[in-house]
């Protein structure tokens, strides 16, 4: 009786053994390590993993190679998210953007289980940061289904951070050959904000009416619309609408850790270096104005004529700086020259 109670629990034992075998960290297959990752990236609200060494030894050390995914690796530090110059809080959010994009525009899909965004936490991975050799934050990095030295994985360039999930988008696609999509960006104002803005409006449309019946309010003053104008074409002039739509910093800082405010190179611009040229561009504006509406009125010629020369100076420096900076960038220098029929 005995003999035949171990013959019968035999097969339940040879199942929990593998069980347990399969379970405590033995080798899986790709498509068991496929669907693990679809359940941690299920678990988070904006389907970026939480890695740490146990789970990179589980998806990358110890996985069989090639792997059928690649996984986008966020580094972090919890203990520098407060210094500005870093933008972590920001790239991260970003980083999260980017994950959520790609989980739209590929849900059902088969792609959808080729990429994987994950994070990695300096205080709960110290050691997967030495596997990938990572000194410096921000940091992003690419693991190909191929890669067996963590070290060998691609990481995206520091200046590319500064136009944030777009770049990020861009790595994505240049390195694993999978396109995230457009990005989505949630809306400005939430669904509540607009009704609470709505009731607003409807309560105070009396008052309003009112006012501009008699003529009393901010639209009826002519200083009101010229400082609009003068704010309009500063914001088109000074590259506002794309910082605003590409998200650029104001700044960057290089290794040395010094701000960096103007970027080498055609196509982008950071947010202080709009701003400056935005103000050389107003400031030949407001010159021209000057001249052409205040400088007539004097009656004194020695009077027009000083502060014409003055005029010719202020303008002559702020178109040379514009001209400098665009040589600068672009690499193509603009000079005078002599036409033919002249010499």
């Amino acid at each position: 009786m005995a003999l035949g109670s171990v013959v019968c629990s035999l097969p339940f034992l040879l199942v929990a053994l593998f069980a347990s075998g399969t379970w405590g960290g033995g080798s899986l297959s790709g498509d068991d390590l496929v669907a693990e990752l679809e359940t941690l990236r299920s678990q988070s609200p904006s389907g970026v993993i939480r890695l740490d060494d146990r789970l990179v030894s589980r998806f990358l050390t110890s996985a069989p190679v090639p792997r059928p995914y690649h996984l986008l690796i966020f580094f972090d530090a919890a203990s520098l998210r407060s210094k500005p110059e870093l933008h972590l809080p920001q790239l991260r959010s970003e980083f999260a953007i980017v994950s959520q994009s790609f989980a739209a525009h590929h849900s059902g899909l088969p792609t959808a289980s080729k990429l994987f965004f994950c994070e990695l936490e300096f205080g709960d991975s110290q050691s997967s940061f030495s596997l990938f050799g990572v000194n410096s934050l921000p940091h992003v990095r690419i693991v190909s289904p191929s890669t067996r030295v963590l070290l060998d994985s691609e990481a995206m360039e520091s200046s590319a951070f500064a136009r944030l999930a777009d770049s990020m988008a861009e790595f994505v696609e240049s390195k694993s050959k999978l396109s995230v999509g457009p990005i989505i960006r949630p809306p400005p104002v939430s669904p509540r904000q607009i009704v609470v803005l709505l009731l607003v409006l409807l309560v105070a449309s009396p008052f309003i009416m009112k006012k501009i019946v008699a003529g009393e309010t901010m639209l009826h003053d002519s200083r009101v619309w010229m400082a609009g104008a003068v704010f309009v074409y500063f914001f088109s002039v000074s590259g506002s609408m794309h910082n605003i739509i590409r998200n650029m910093p104001m700044m960057l800082n290089d290794r040395d850790g010094r701000p960096v405010f103007f970027y080498q190179g055609s196509g982008m611009q950071l947010g202080a270096e709009g701003i400056i040229v935005g103000f050389l561009y107003t400031l030949v504006g407001l010159v021209l104005a000057f001249v052409t509406h205040g400088l007539v009125r004097l009656r004194r010629v020695a009077a027009q004529q000083g502060m014409m020369f003055v005029a010719m100076v202020v303008v002559y420096w702020a178109v040379g700086k514009v001209i400098s900076l665009d040589n600068w960038k672009t690499g193509y220098s603009i000079h005078a020259f002599w036409p033919t029929s002249w010499k």
